[in-house]
């Protein structure tokens, strides 16, 4: 979710904005919060660390928008800024933009600008969060980047930025090659790694064939999440693809007599997703934790070959749309209950 701070002393702007973006505001994608001068849009800032954009207007009284350009610009580097002026002449433009406007938008608003330039603005905040967190990575990097930035970088406002979580609803989906460990303990290093680079590549077709993101590569498995509409709905079409296009691949008996196969779980549900990892060690991985993605690698090792392994309220969500069987149920660690599981079929 985007946090944008919106200064104005029109009051009336806030009712607009909260009317204009009702829907964003709704589904989470957009959160506004308001000031009405430059100086009470500091102390909001001081609050609240992890905004992103500043919308503001020029002529406040007390501190107006052009001082707090230069003081965002001083404090607060990687907030990008955008001036909604009635004051649209050439100077107020032209000094707005040398004091480090991103944008600029003139009253009265059109709101449809509004939201382009707004989305404009949020994809080139976080070009430079992610441009900043590689150069913090890399030290020799750092000598090409101005001193206010690096001390914004060493500050807690930054490692609040680069660390900010959020809980997400979506589907996770474990795959595993079964019986590939046997193999790799006799088969030389180079053909190990050739063959499973190879069967990773057809799991990662398919599952970004259906809008899903890898999240990590665990020894033989893949981890991958799905979010968005249907997300489950696309997780069990990405599985079964993925299944199908594993069995029609050719035994390797030239090789060795190994024909792959995969065993799936599949979990949807809210979860965790942040930068996990030890910042002191500059090792951190964007990821999802939670009980959603214990309990969909608890149904992968549940799942034989060739099963694709659902929960109980999976199955409930998705009975008309696929095939499935019951499997009766399993005892999962740290589970109080056993879980009902469902097989996918087709």
């Amino acid at each position: 979710m985007t946090k944008i701070l919106v200064v104005d002393d029109e009051t009336d702007l806030e009712i607009l904005i909260k009317q204009k973006f009702r829907k964003e505001i709704r589904g989470n994608k957009y959160e506004f919060l308001f000031a009405i001068n430059g100086i009470d849009a500091l102390d909001k800032l001081k609050d609240q660390p992890d905004v992103d954009i500043v919308l503001s207007d020029i002529n406040m009284p007390e501190m107006d928008g052009l001082t707090l350009l230069t003081k965002l610009g001083e404090s607060r580097p990687l907030i990008k800024s955008v001036i909604v002026s009635a004051y649209g002449d050439m100077e107020n433009i032209r000094t707005a933009m040398n004091r480090g406007a991103f944008d600029f938008i003139t009253k009265p608003i059109n709101f449809e600008d509004l939201n382009i330039t707004v989305e404009k603005t949020i994809k080139q905040a976080n070009q430079l969060k992610e441009t900043l967190l590689a150069i913090k990575e890399n030290n020799i990097l750092k000598m090409y980047v101005d001193e206010t930035v690096l001390n914004f970088m060493g500050s807690k406002e930054y490692e609040t930025t680069i660390m900010a979580s959020e809980t997400i609803e979506g589907t996770v989906l474990f795959i595993d090659i079964c019986g590939f460990t046997t193999i790799s303990e006799s088969t030389s290093p180079d053909k190990v790694v050739e063959l499973i680079n190879a069967y990773f590549e057809v799991m990662v077709k398919e599952i970004t064939d259906q809008e899903g993101f890898i999240d990590k590569f665990i020894g033989d498995a893949v981890m991958a999440v799905f979010r968005g509409d249907y997300h489950l709905d696309r997780a069990i079409d990405a599985a079964l693809a993925v299944r199908n296009s594993i069995n029609d691949l050719p035994a390797l008996e030239d090789v060795i007599a190994f024909k792959p196969k995969v065993s799936i779980g599949i979990k949807s549900g809210e979860m965790i997703s942040g930068n996990i990892g030890s910042s002191s060690l500059k090792r951190l991985d964007y990821t999802v934790i939670g009980d959603t993605v214990n309990t969909a690698a608890r149904l992968q090792d549940a799942a034989k070959q060739n099963q694709i392994v659902i929960s109980e309220d999976c199955y409930q969500q998705i009975k008309e749309s696929f095939v499935c069987e019951s499997l009766g149920s399993i005892s999962v660690k740290n589970k109080a209950n056993p879980l009902n599981i469902y097989a996918v079929i087709e």
